[in-house]
């Protein structure tokens, strides 16, 4: 994937989140499926951040972005910020 399709990718994650949140304060999404969805929302958003930032770390090191590839979210969940 290249960088315009992560970036895509994460407008369409940020999109959904904005969705849910409305949903639940229309009382139209119970609590706990928001909660759900949007834990997963949470993964996929860090992967395609971390990927992003991968790509970009291999362009400014003058090496070939390529596709990393994605890495598990118990990988890019454990990082400290």
């Amino acid at each position: 994937m290249d960088e315009k399709g992560i970036l895509a990718r994460i407008d369409e994650y940020v999109s959904e989140e904005q969705r849910l949140r409305e949903r639940y304060r229309r009382d139209e999404l119970g609590r706990e499926e928001e909660h759900r969805r949007l834990a997963e929302l949470e993964v996929a958003l860090d992967q395609c951040w971390d990927l992003l930032r991968r790509r970009r770390a291999r362009l400014e090191a003058g090496e070939d972005p390529g596709d990393p590839g994605v890495r598990p979210p118990d990988e890019v969940e454990g990082y400290l910020q």
